[in-house]
């Protein structure tokens, strides 16, 4: 059960973390290379200025989610290490 636990409390961390990096290099290069706007709903480059949308507004059952699993994960090493080993 700790393993277990331990899994789903690094994991969603690391798989929200991926996501949201791989969202930022296209935002990154949509400024910088191309000299865009991003459009943070369509996920598109634009030419005007658009509005900026946070990422929890976005994906809220990938981050409410992930926090849920991690939330899980800390129940499940908690029990893991007061129940003894037989």
């Amino acid at each position: 059960m700790l393993r277990l636990g331990l899994l789903l409390l690094i994991l969603p961390i690391f798989v929200l973390m991926g996501v949201y990096f791989w969202e930022l290099n296209d935002v990154r290069e949509c400024a910088l290379i191309q000299g865009g706007h991003w459009d943070y709903l369509a996920g598109v480059c634009r030419e005007s200025p658009q509005p900026f949308v946070p990422w929890v507004e976005r994906h809220p059952w990938l981050v409410n989610g992930g926090m849920l699993l991690s939330l899980i994960g800390v129940v499940m090493c908690m029990l893991g290490l007061y129940v003894k080993r037989r």
